[in-house]
Parts: structure tokens; C-alpha cells; sequence
């Protein structure tokens, strides 16, 4: 391996305000430096990715870049960190595919303190089925049980629950003994989010707004992954005690509420970020997913795509149109 070794990138230019994506040659003397060189095998799409394409710049600074916030692979080189050649990885969150070079491209240089090991068990497509969303799937709904959540207190909502955070978390809640309300916009995800184990499905209206500051509970806990008027009004329909863990903005990064559920009804909402979080923490869920909280589902539907197709894929995202989990595969 040597600075001078090419490799493809899928890669997003600016020119006149314009953003367009497309594969490139890049070498690995492009890549910027740090401890760890990974030969990326898969990677994972998330609406964060589509962001970045599309010239969000809360996302993506400086243009051109290469996206992809989650890469799974081998170790090439490593000049600092626990991990030699030849060592299966995964990198999730931090700077990865925002302002450093992501799993769109076939390799990735990364600080050593972003890698996890592989756990037992997995490949690097298995990873990536999961991904960023998976992992905050597991980490909302490790919360709820941490604040007491139990199948017996009643119902469970997800919201955004045909897409790539809520359809894990559908399926995990359902195989934990959770009765899972399903919400989704997607009425012809009906039969999938069955499948995954929802015991009910419901359309958006079933958030929409309402002037009333509270509303009769219908939920003992919810995954919300929209946040914005939809998280609002979840909050009103949560039974005394209940939580609700939050992990998303696609709704809207506003949140017009009043104080009321928490203090007539004793509600948290508690907040999920899966970038930024310690290594260890990680792991943790990344362990639970790849043994008893796997999700077979999940990942016999997930679908592989090449780098040819991810404008197309990404701007479902943005669409809101995309459904399910989809792995970018560098071999197809």
C-alpha cells in the first residue's frame, strides 16, 4: 500500500451553489492524516448522508467531500490504537462522512479512538445493515428500559417507523415482548412494519396537531425519530410515568410544547445521540445487536446497492421516500 494507491469514491462537487455527486478516482495521498487506514467493504445510507450531498453545510462544511457516515472493513495500516492489519472494524458517528472523508469511498483514514472491533459473528455487510440507524434504534430503546420501560405498561409507539431508525426499533421493541404501534406516513410500508412485528399500524394524522395542551393517553413509552410537530404531540399521549426517547429532526428541529406532560403526568423526554458517545457504549449495543437483540428481519430485507445508485437513493431521503435498511456494497 502506498500514498500513490487509487481507489473509487463516490464524491459531491460544489460549482455555482449547485451540489452533484459522482464517482471519482481518488488516492489514498488524498485522504487526510490519521492513525488508522480501513479498506472500506460496505457502508450504510442515513438521511444525515443525504444531507450532506444536497450542500447542507450544518452538515458538511467544505465541498468537494466524500459522505458516508458509517464504514465497516479492514485495517491496512494503523500507526496508533489497538488494531493491526488485517483487523475487521466499523465506524460509526464522529466526524466520519461530515468533514472527513466517509464510507462513500473505498478507503477511509480515521483516528484510532473512532474504531470498534467487529463483533463475533458479524461481517461488514451485517454491520452496516445496522449501521448509525440501527445503533440509535438500540441506544432509544436501551434508554426507555434504563427509565423502567416494561411490555406490561401498555402500548409502545414509534414514530417515522418505516424508516432506517424506526424500522429497527420496531422490530426490537416487538422481539423484547413490547406491544409496537407503528406511525408512519407510509401507508404502503403497512405489511413490512407488520412483518417486523408491529401489532398496529397508524398514518401520520395520528400526530397531527392538535390545539389541545394535553390528550387522553395512549402510550406507555415511544421512539420518536421525527421530532418537530409529531414529537409534540406524541408528548401529549403519554401515559403517567412514560417516556419518550428522541433521536430525530426530520420533521423539524423545532419543539412547541408546553410543560404540561411533564408536570401533571410525570413524562421524560430523554435525548439519544449516537455520534459523539464513548467507544464503550457503542460496543455495548453493538454486542446486544449481534446476540439477543438480533433482528433477523431486518436483516434479511435489507438491500445492497452500487455507487452508481446512490443519487438516486439518497435523494429518496430527502423525499422522504426511502423505507428500510440500505447497504452500499464497494464490490457491485
Amino acid at each position: 500500500m502506498t500514498n500513490d494507491t487509487e481507489f473509487k469514491a463516490w464524491r459531491v462537487q460544489e460549482q455555482d451553489g449547485e451540489y452533484t455527486g459522482s464517482e471519482q478516482t481518488l488516492h489514498v495521498s488524498d485522504l487526510p492524516e490519521n492513525d488508522v487506514l480501513i479498506r472500506v467493504s460496505h457502508s450504510s445510507l442515513n438521511y444525515k448522508d443525504a444531507l450532506s450531498a444536497s450542500g447542507n453545510k450544518g452538515v458538511t462544511r467544505k465541498f468537494p467531500h466524500t459522505p458516508g457516515i458509517d464504514a465497516a472493513g479492514e485495517v491496512v495500516e494503523a500507526s496508533a490504537g489497538p488494531f493491526s492489519a488485517g483487523d475487521k472494524v466499523l465506524v460509526t458517528g464522529y466526524d466520519l462522512g461530515m468533514n472527513t472523508d466517509g464510507g462513500f469511498g473505498e478507503y477511509i483514514r480515521v483516528p484510532a479512538d473512532w474504531c470498534v472491533a467487529m463483533p463475533r459473528g458479524w461481517d461488514a455487510r451485517t454491520a452496516m445493515i445496522y449501521g448509525t440507524a440501527g445503533l440509535t434504534a438500540g441506544l432509544c430503546v436501551k434508554k426507555l428500559l434504563t427509565m423502567g420501560a416494561e411490555p406490561e405498561q401498555g402500548k409502545v409507539a414509534v414514530s417515522g417507523a418505516s424508516g432506517a431508525v424506526g424500522s429497527v426499533a420496531v422490530e426490537l421493541l416487538a422481539n423484547l415482548g413490547f406491544e409496537v404501534v407503528a406511525i408512519s406516513g407510509k401507508q404502503d410500508q403497512a405489511d413490512a412494519l407488520r412483518n417486523l412485528g408491529a401489532a398496529e399500524i397508524l398514518g401520520r394524522d395520528a400526530l397531527a396537531a392538535e390545539k389541545k395542551p394535553m390528550l387522553k393517553p395512549a402510550f406507555a413509552n415511544a421512539v420518536d425519530t421525527v421530532g418537530g410537530g409529531p414529537l409534540a404531540e406524541l408528548l401529549k399521549q403519554i401515559h403517567p410515568g412514560g417516556s419518550v426517547s428522541c433521536c430525530g429532526l426530520v420533521a423539524g428541529s423545532q419543539l412547541e410544547t408546553t410543560v404540561l406532560p411533564f408536570i401533571l403526568r410525570g413524562n421524560n423526554l430523554l435525548g439519544v445521540d449516537s455520534v459523539e458517545i464513548p467507544l464503550a457504549e457503542k460496543q455495548a449495543v453493538w454486542d446486544k445487536f449481534a446476540g439477543e437483540w438480533a433482528c433477523k428481519k431486518t436483516e434479511a430485507s435489507a438491500r445492497d446497492i452500487g455507487r452508481g445508485e446512490l443519487d438516486d437513493a439518497l435523494n429518496a431521503f430527502l423525499k422522504g421516500e426511502s423505507s428500510g435498511k440500505i447497504v452500499l456494497d464497494h464490490s457491485r
